[in-house]
């Protein structure tokens, strides 16, 4: 029963995650500034994704199900 329970503790501190700011480790820098750009970018930005990585949905999606119209371009193959 006492290893469950370090088990079991051991589980939950490893649970836990770190909320400090990212920082790089010591003696290691951050890279250089995009070619072009006189400021080089932060830890933080560096992991902020593109709008292209994420986009944000541009269509409402369907409430229900609905009666699709005519396709002129959904022909048969030949």
């Amino acid at each position: 029963m006492r290893i469950l329970a370090t088990l079991a503790g051991v589980v939950a501190l490893t649970a836990c995650g770190q909320k400090a700011d990212l920082e790089p480790l010591a003696n290691e820098h951050l890279p250089v500034a995009p070619y072009g750009s006189e400021v080089r970018p932060e830890a933080n930005e560096l992991i902020e994704l593109e709008p292209q990585a994420a986009p944000e949905r541009s269509v409402e999606l369907r409430r229900r199900s609905e009666e699709r119209e005519d396709d002129p371009f959904d022909l048969p193959p030949e």
